[in-house]
């Protein structure tokens, strides 16, 4: 009951109600609501029924993968839509928080699954989390009890790895479950032991969990095995609570990075070399600071409503686009035909991030030339490389997209074809993609990854007809109220729930 009663509270405040309110659609009162999302009531299924229709969420089967939608697509979005805070960023933040024993608020939370997942796997090991409206307040506890960890909602996060860092500060041995989260091949965590090793980081790798043991160690620089996002967090996390200096190289400067060191900052961290490959890491042992701070704005979110506008030949206007991390591929867009309009910059409410306004405008593409491919910061971003994929079947032409990090997301790209696109695979890496094409509508289940997910909800926007896409968790492990905002535009989409 705890479960259900903690579902229904995240769909009532995602729909901006308070108890008082539901409990008047149901025609109870607000105690037992309360009662209910506290799991100290038992639900009947007659009255888990009169819920969902209250919420319009099917509360009866709501788990990971049911979530359903349909589209009525070939229709022009209007308006204007504000870019949200980002996925990759809250995750960061919220592992972050672990290494400060004051308290940390957190500011234009998004409401999303992999930031519900993380705050059950927080609030198990004794964290206390406050969520009202969109901040969030984390209060830690006295001793962290790994012991009582949620692990099914750990397993259901790649994330979990990155509290190896923070923790190693307050326990000098505890166990984490495996991680899950994308389906998108073999995507190692050996980096991550690799960076955290140099601090005297010992994990063992057993069946279902990671075995972490450490004795302290003082290095003085430090090369990482790969330059990844997590993997620089995670090393910034281990230097964070050491008073010592750490030169961390072959650091990725992605959007993600940059706002974990801009709040660690407000930590007391001081981080020289601050958007480069190479950061000087000077910590703080015992963080213990009371500190705001709000979230900065996700560029892939940005790009998905930029694809949403190109595939649907629309105008629409993209505000607050952090636009240091958009610029190439704005640039190669540019170079295929793509017309917009782009205000002054100013700047985001972390007081760093560079935030731009973006008018879209209808426009005839051709296929670039050259391969379209990701790389690290300032490369093109590796999770905006999909939406090439959609754009690309309506680029006169052959588009070459070579995706060259994950063994498996370009197998995904393929699934466009049931859509009406025309790609050939050439190998797990690279896809041509022919166009233009007409996208036509189908009945799909999403797969089980982010990016390749909302790119087919992109193509069932520009299909002119009837679609259904099934499944939408992976969706919504990244992006809030996305059917709700693309509604506001004027698309035709709604959950598609049987009661």
């Amino acid at each position: 009951m705890q479960h259900i009663g903690t579902r229904i509270a995240d769909v009532r405040e995602t729909l901006g109600l308070t108890q008082t309110e539901l409990a008047k659609k149901l025609k109870t009162t607000q105690s037992a609501i309360a009662r209910i999302e506290s799991g100290r009531q038992n639900v009947s299924a007659d009255m888990l029924k009169r819920i969902s229709k209250a919420l319009g969420k099917n509360l009866i089967t709501l788990s990971p993968g049911t979530v359903n939608v349909q589209i009525d697509g070939g229709k022009k979005l209007t308006g204007t839509i504000e870019t949200n805070t980002s996925k990759n960023g809250a995750v960061g933040l919220l592992c972050a928080s672990l290494l400060n024993t004051g308290t940390t608020t957190l500011h234009r939370m998004p409401r999303i699954e992999e930031v519900h997942r993380i705050i059950e796997v927080l609030e198990s090991i004794g964290v206390k989390v406050e969520w009202k409206d969109a901040t969030v307040t984390i209060t830690p506890p006295r001793k962290f009890r790994l012991d009582k960890i949620d692990k099914t909602a750990a397993e259901r996060t790649r994330s979990i790895v990155m509290f190896i860092g923070p923790l190693i500060h307050h326990l000098q041995s505890f166990s984490l479950p495996q991680s899950g989260g994308c389906k998108l091949g073999s995507r190692t965590v050996k980096p991550h032991f690799f960076a955290l090793e140099h601090f005297g980081v010992d994990i063992k790798t057993t069946s279902n969990a990671f075995e972490v043991r450490t004795n302290a160690k003082k290095p003085t620089e430090i090369v990482l095995y790969e330059s990844g996002d997590t993997v620089t967090e995670n090393a910034l996390f281990a230097a964070a609570g050491r008073p010592e200096t750490t030169i961390i190289k072959y650091a990725t400067a992605n959007y993600m990075v940059q706002e974990v060191c801009t709040f660690l900052q407000h930590l007391g961290v001081t981080i020289e070399g601050f958007g480069t490959t190479t950061l000087k890491v000077t910590g703080v042992k015992d963080i213990n600071v009371d500190v705001e701070y709000t979230l900065s704005e996700d560029p892939t979110d940005s790009m998905f409503f930029l694809a949403a506008a190109i595939v649907t030949n629309s105008s629409i206007t993209i505000t607050r686009c952090p636009i240091e991390f958009l610029e190439l591929e704005l640039l190669k867009l540019e170079k295929m035909g793509f017309k917009y309009k782009q205000s002054k910059p100013y700047l985001s409410h972390n007081g760093t991030t560079k935030l731009v306004d973006i008018t879209t405008k209808p426009s005839k593409l051709v296929a670039l030339h050259e391969k379209i491919h990701p790389s690290v910061y300032p490369g093109l971003n590796i999770d905006n490389l999909p939406f090439f994929a959609v754009i690309a079947t309506q680029a006169a032409g052959q588009t070459l997209i070579h995706d060259w990090v994950y063994e498996k997301r370009a197998i995904y790209f393929t699934e466009l074809d049931k859509l009406g696109a025309d790609t050939v695979l050439a190998d797990p890496h690279r896809i041509f993609i022919n166009g233009p094409t007409k996208l036509r509508p189908a009945e799909l289940i999403c797969p089980p990854a982010l990016r390749p997910a909302t790119i087919l909800l992109i193509g069932m926007l520009g299909a002119e007809g009837r679609s259904v896409l099934r499944n939408i968790y992976s969706i919504n492990r990244g992006y809030e109220k996305l059917v709700e905002r693309l509604t506001s535009l004027g698309a035709q989409i709604s959950y598609l729930d049987e009661f």
